[in-house]
């Protein structure tokens, strides 16, 4: 894993609060599953039919029939339960997640999402992300604050396909942390190493600074 990719991820987890039930998107998101504190009560829903996802397991102990939403093997915690995808949405639609982890490909300074598809490339679904933004508590997006283009990827304004219209509670990069309410975009935490200059200069989106703002 990169240094990069790890300040995103440990930032993340701090999002989780004990006694959660959490839904971790597809990619990048999936690797917080083995950084929950060991002595948290957090129940982790994949869409696909799974409340109460595991560790990765042990290359000993892979079960190909027991998979995430992403296809990876997972395991199982114990009283964990299985169901089809109608029970999966119905709990998602019915407002009994607390908290979505879910990657992006762009966010807006308004808290709208893209994060399902590039147009001109193949696209098996939009998976469970459209309803996830709509039903989960609260959602936190984290993502590579540019493209590899050296593009900003935190937009005044998407250009890609939009998941949910100002769905976006939080949103960590590796360059920073924002926070999105009625006050609009805010900055609330820079990255280990990483300047205010910095992000001022990579950042398409407008954004004021939150009165709790941290400089590591």
């Amino acid at each position: 894993m990169s240094n990069r990719r790890e300040k995103i991820l440990q930032r993340a987890v701090k999002e989780i609060e004990d006694g959660m039930c959490v839904n971790l998107g597809i990619g990048m998101p999936t690797l917080i599953a083995n950084m929950i504190p060991s002595d948290f009560n957090v129940m982790l829903q994949s869409e696909n039919g799974l409340l109460g996802i595991g560790n990765y397991p042990h290359p000993d102990l892979v079960d190909p029939d027991l998979i995430n939403a992403g296809k990876e093997t997972v395991t199982a915690k114990t009283g964990a339960s299985f169901f089809d995808s109608a029970e999966s949405f119905a709990m998602i639609r019915g407002g009994h997640i607390d908290l979505a982890i879910l990657g992006g490909m762009e966010v807006s300074e308004t808290g709208d999402l893209a994060n399902w598809m590039i147009p001109g490339k193949m696209v098996k679904g939009m998976g469970g992300a459209m309803d996830l933004v709509q039903g989960a508590k609260r959602i936190v997006v984290i993502m590579d604050h540019m493209n590899k283009y050296g593009e900003s990827k935190v937009k005044k304004t998407c250009t890609l396909p939009l998941t949910g219209k100002g769905v976006v509670d939080c949103l960590i990069t590796d360059l920073a942390v924002f926070r999105f309410s009625k006050r609009g975009m805010e900055l609330v935490e820079l990255q280990d190493g990483v300047t205010l200059d910095e992000v001022k200069a990579s950042t398409e989106a407008e954004f004021t600074i939150h009165e709790s703002f941290v400089c590591h």
